[in-house]
């Protein structure tokens, strides 16, 4: 029988590729799409597909857009001199939904991947203090001293967002 549900299978598995969606998750969101709603399940399909496709970071900060440039880069009424330092794309859609910060963002993704000289051309746009959003860990904790030891020649405050 398991073999005669391939299909059924595979939308399973590909499910339970997802973070924080195990079997059991899975197959009860499979199953409503198969079975209950179908048209969710096309509305679903052509959502990822027009996000994979139009999504992607955004070159100056790393955060999601749709243009080179996402609307905060873009938003000339952001305060220019407040930037906040998060670990992934996602952390700004968090800060966004509250609506408490007015300043520009920079995303970390990895230290592998900082470009300490992108940050440096930010940060000389007129940043006077940067606050880190990251969570607390001992190795992200030697990240935000090395960011600070880089950029001590530009007289800038930092913080850390409330834990």
């Amino acid at each position: 029988m398991i073999g005669s549900l391939e299909k059924f299978n595979r939308l399973v598995e590909a499910l339970e590729a997802l973070p924080t969606i195990g079997k059991k998750s899975a197959t009860r969101l499979a199953y409503y799409m198969v079975m209950n709603d179908s048209y969710t399940g096309i509305q679903i399909s052509h959502a990822i597909e027009d996000a994979l496709g139009s999504l992607r970071k955004c070159n100056n900060c790393g955060g999601m857009s749709e243009d080179e440039l996402c609307f905060i880069c873009c938003d000339e009424s952001r305060d220019e001199s407040l930037l906040c330092i998060v670990e992934s794309a996602k952390d700004i859609l968090l800060l966004e939904e509250n609506g408490l910060f007015d300043g520009k963002y920079f995303v970390l993704d990895s230290l592998e991947n900082l470009s300490i000289e992108h940050l440096e051309k930010i940060v000389k746009n007129g940043v006077k203090e940067i606050v880190f959003a990251i969570t607390p860990s001992i190795s992200n904790d030697a990240v935000i001293l090395y960011i600070e030891d880089k950029l001590q020649k530009y007289n800038i405050n930092f913080s850390k967002i409330a834990q």
